[in-house]
């Protein structure tokens, strides 16, 4: 080989980078709840938030999915009022949106902390000086962090890849750390603190059953279910198959699936149930509905019963030993890896999907 062969740059490999960091998470998590312990960061948000009695969890894209369900989990940990919303929300029907309390604050996330929509959202809300704000970021030293009053001390997420994954599952898993510790629950604090051991063995055992029913199957189209907190989840999963795959996808709450949008229930759509503890007996209704109209189903719980696993193609089951929102952040692994796996097959290159990047910063 030459010496100018030997100094060229490896040729990448389609989806190398997203699937290395679908598959590190779990020991992200772990340096992320180290370093949020280490910063003293809940001690430091007590402080500078003592007061607040209404938090505005603020995102675009898969940060406005983190959005939805850290607040759905902050409302449940804590007992306080918590809202999603979308920057685009708050910059263009700002009367809609407002905060109604005068004691709010607003969570402001961002992988880049540079996302020109949660920038000028947060610039807005800097402007009428009545909302104290918390930036969430997986990149340090943003504008987000310069308008806020203190910053969550995650460690940097360095995806490579265009889309989020690891950044968005560590930052979810942060903000309830932050709940957790917020409302004094020292048992739901220390579910977090084991969940990256029970997540990564999950990870390991599921991860070549997902890419075995990929291989096995085509789809036309994908509709993600999810109730509570497993709503923002479902909406990601939905976002990971479209950006990473170039498919159609679409999420909605299980139950409201059934009014109306089962008209696209066939062999060639796949349903992703993300089952919860709370409402399980109601979405397994649904999930032996629509095996019975002919769709296709992947299922994901913490357990299973006879129900759902005769009513699924593919079940997924955790069996973790936590409480239920603790494990809220390993239901996105089947959908990253079904999003990988079906831009593989389909001969693209889930690191960088057409049209999109890394950062969304508008001229």
């Amino acid at each position: 080989m030459s010496d100018r062969q030997d100094s060229r740059s490896p040729v990448p490999v389609p989806g190398e980078h997203s699937l290395a960091e679908i598959l590190s998470q779990p020991q992200f998590w772990t340096r992320c709840l180290h370093k949020l312990e280490s910063a003293n960061s809940a001690d430091a948000v007590r402080q500078t938030f003592s007061d607040v009695d209404e938090w505005l969890f603020i995102g675009c894209g898969s940060s406005y999915y983190i959005a939805l369900a850290a607040a759905a989990s902050w409302g449940m940990i804590t007992g306080e009022r918590a809202r999603a919303i979308p920057a685009s929300e708050l910059l263009l029907f700002p009367d809609l949106v407002a905060a109604s309390s005068k004691n709010s604050a607003a969570v402001l996330i961002s992988r880049s902390g540079r996302t020109s929509e949660t920038v000028s959202a947060a610039e807005m809300l800097a402007r009428k000086g009545n909302v104290r704000m918390l930036a969430v970021t997986g990149t340090a030293n943003g504008p987000i962090e310069d308008l806020a009053a203190l910053s969550l001390a995650l460690p940097p997420s360095d995806e490579q890849s265009t889309v989020m994954t690891r950044s968005f599952s560590s930052m979810l898993l942060g903000l309830q750390y932050l709940a957790a510790s917020w409302a004094g629950d020292r048992a739901l604090l220390d579910s977090f603190r084991r969940l990256p051991v029970a997540a990564q063995a999950a990870l390991s055992e599921l991860h070549p059953r997902v890419r075995a029913f990929v291989a096995q199957r085509n789809f036309a189209d994908y509709v993600c279910l999810g109730q509570g907190p497993y709503y923002g989840l479902a909406c990601e999963t939905a976002l990971k198959i479209t950006e990473m795959s170039v498919s159609y996808a679409q999420a909605f709450h299980t139950l409201e699936f059934r009014h109306g949008p089962k008209s696209i229930v066939g062999p060639e759509t796949l349903i992703v149930f993300l089952l919860s503890e709370q409402g399980y007996d109601a979405e397994v209704d649904v999930l032996e509905e629509i095996k019975s109209l002919g769709g296709m189903t992947l299922a994901i719980a913490n357990r299973a019963d006879g129900r759902a696993r005769a009513a699924s193609d593919l079940v997924i089951e955790f069996g973790f030993d936590m409480p239920e929102l603790a494990r809220l952040a390993a239901y996105v692994f089947a959908g990253q890896l079904t999003g990988l796996y079906t831009g593989l097959k389909k001969q693209l290159d889930p690191d960088n999907p057409r049209h999109l990047s890394r950062v969304v910063m508008l001229k």
